[in-house]
């Protein structure tokens, strides 16, 4: 019996994180109410206390485990421990690690949704691709705009602030959002983001960010390209502040970086915003859909396309391949377990929600009065009599 306790404590564990998720998923109103507080005063309380430490302090610990791992492996050779025993506790500390990721921040995946915390109404466009080249357009020509305010030098390369200074400027997007907006749902900590350490790793397998629930800890790899920097920056915050799903996290990092009073943060915002509509909008298949990629990147211009190059040229440099599908496989597994069935492909479903603010925060101010002048009014005694006769003169 001895030799299955470990079987028996990680069977105990899984059941215990298969009922919270099912628990979650069952009563999502139930859950909403009190678990996104609690996960964030804990995610606020860890990060807090680790931001004393400069290096990322999930990464030590991850050391430790794996010197600890190996130990426990000569260990086993040496003192002829039971193998089956000993992979029994190894599997139980595996499954109380994945079980504390649920309790302390994986229900958040089934926690309201970002739109319904910034009262964003989502907008169905059903096969037309319209709407989504106005908001791409849109998109494309803020960024036009911003790439030419943007600070770069003689060859008209971007010129980017440290990788500190640009963690400690994001606050500045948050801070607006929710003193000015209204959106609590972003007041949570605005400590500056870690350099993720092993950077060269990572960005062999792809890597921008990485936030660790058990630390409290969001890291930016420091890699990652200037123009794409304060959008991935602001999405690991919301990432910390318990905005879990990625599609809400990309969304977050939209308007934190619009919102900021930095030209590069805005650039970084409207740049990211328009590659991702751009490319929903070169998957649709329909020669409407290709003529208007055509022209909307004909459109861009020359510093928004240097930095579109230079963005394209610095992955394709740094990225390799078999390492990028391992870290993607790895990814989209740990999404869909978390409770995301999209898993990777959640990063680029921002696309709607994206589409979604431009009709409601750019589109329909602009158009309101062109709606209510095309109104019918039953009691307008002119309009009615105006119309009849035109219809009388018809016959």
């Amino acid at each position: 019996m001895k030799y299955w306790r470990g079987y028996i404590a990680a069977a105990a564990l899984a059941l215990l994180t298969w009922g919270l998720t099912e628990f979650a998923k069952a009563h999502g109103a139930l859950v909403d109410m009190v678990y996104p507080y609690m996960s964030r005063l804990i995610q606020d309380f860890l990060a807090q206390w680790t931001a004393g430490v400069s290096v990322c302090l999930w990464q030590v610990l991850a050391i430790l485990l794996a010197v600890g791992l190996l130990a426990s492996i000569v260990a086993m050779i040496l003192l002829k421990w039971n193998f089956v025993q000993w992979l029994g506790w190894v599997l139980s500390g595996v499954v109380l690690l994945w079980t504390l990721h649920t309790g302390m921040y994986g229900l958040n995946q089934y926690s309201s949704p970002l739109a319904d915390d910034i009262r964003l109404n989502m907008m169905v466009i059903g096969d037309s691709a319209t709407p989504l080249i106005n908001a791409t357009t849109y998109f494309r020509d803020k960024a036009n705009e911003l790439a030419d305010q943007v600070q770069r030098d003689e060859n008209g390369e971007l010129i980017a602030p440290t990788f500190q200074e640009s963690a400690e400027q994001a606050k500045d997007g948050f801070d607006h959002l929710v003193y000015e907006k209204n959106y609590p749902v972003f007041a949570g900590v605005t400590t500056p983001v870690k350099e993720l350490g092993w950077a060269g790793m990572y960005t062999a397998m792809g890597i921008s960010g990485v936030t660790m629930p058990f630390t409290g800890e969001a890291a930016v790899n420091p890699n990652t390209h200037p123009v794409s920097l304060p959008f991935t920056i602001c999405h690991e915050m919301a990432h910390r502040m318990c905005i879990a799903p990625e599609r809400d996290a990309n969304l977050a990092a939209f308007l934190a970086t619009t919102a900021n009073s930095d030209p590069l943060y805005q650039y970084s915002g409207y740049f990211m915003a328009f590659r991702y509509c751009y490319n929903s909008l070169s998957s649709i298949s329909t020669s409407t859909a290709a003529n208007a990629c055509n022209q909307l990147y004909e459109g861009i211009n020359d510093n928004m396309r240097r930095d579109l190059e230079s963005y394209w040229a610095h992955l394709d440099a740094s990225i390799d391949d078999n390492a990028s599908d391992f870290a993607n496989n790895v990814n989209d597994a740990y999404i869909q377990a978390s409770g995301d069935e999209s898993g990777t492909k959640s990063y680029g479903e921002v696309t709607d929600l994206l589409l979604s603010w431009y009709w409601q925060e750019i589109y329909l101010p602009t158009h309101v009065d062109e709606e209510v002048e095309d109104a019918f009014d039953p009691f307008d005694e002119e309009y009615v009599f105006q119309e009849g006769l035109e219809a009388a003169n018809d016959q």
